[in-house]
């Protein structure tokens, strides 16, 4: 089996990835949110649901940053 070798991620996938953390953690506040001031028992199941799901998603994000963390240059490419 060949080994994988991680490349240098782009600026503009950099980008991406912090904005698509931005996105799953302003949706994670906002289903809280939602999930606090509800009363409706079978709502805040499913909130407390998708909170879970959106926070693995994070924990993604973010380790997929910290794997490429190494890997980006020293300096800003032009």
């Amino acid at each position: 089996m060949q080994s994988m070798q991680m490349q240098a991620i782009t600026g503009k996938e950099l980008e991406y990835i912090v904005d698509s953390i931005s996105n799953e953690d302003l949706l994670i506040k906002q289903c809280a949110a939602s999930a606090a001031t509800t009363q409706n028992v079978q709502i805040q199941q499913a909130l407390q649901k998708y909170i879970h799901t959106l926070d693995q998603h994070l924990n993604m994000l973010t380790q997929a940053m910290q794997q490429h963390q190494p890997l980006a240059p020293a300096q800003p490419q032009q």
